[in-house]
């Protein structure tokens, strides 16, 4: 995890309008917008990197509710098109999302169904998904 932080760290690129981090009780406030509590890896990248921007993909942010990364604006899009509800999403791709699951294990749910492919968490996706970008 920490290597996956310093990675995206040093990869963050400048912007006008920097993303801030969210706290806690922040936190809190989203998981009762969603109605779903956050897996703790998930929680863990939100309140550690969910200011970083790098590359294509652009994860879902909680901090500024008029951002098209919204949380539980993008949930409440993907649940909608059919996206299983007990899955959060982590980042829109276009159409498809790749979501995290109660245990923390990341999915792609793509062209309205689940695929085979699976990362281990949060932070496995970063490294091999959002920074191979």
């Amino acid at each position: 995890m920490e290597d996956v932080i310093e990675k995206l760290r040093e990869a963050n690129e400048p912007v006008p309008v920097p993303l801030e981090l969210p706290d806690e009780e922040l936190l809190v406030e989203i998981e009762e917008a969603l109605l779903i509590g956050i897996p703790s890896e998930f929680r863990e990248f939100l309140l550690q990197v969910s200011d970083v921007v790098y590359g294509r993909l652009e994860p879902v942010t909680v901090t500024d509710p008029h951002s098209h990364t919204y949380l539980p604006e993008v949930a409440a899009v993907a649940w909608s098109m059919g996206l299983p509800r007990e899955l959060i999403p982590l980042c829109a791709d276009g159409d498809d999302y790749y979501a995290v699951a109660e245990d923390g294990e990341v999915v792609l749910w793509a062209d309205g169904e689940l695929t085979e492919e699976t990362w281990d968490s949060v932070w496995t996706w970063a490294r091999d998904v959002w920074l191979d970008t």
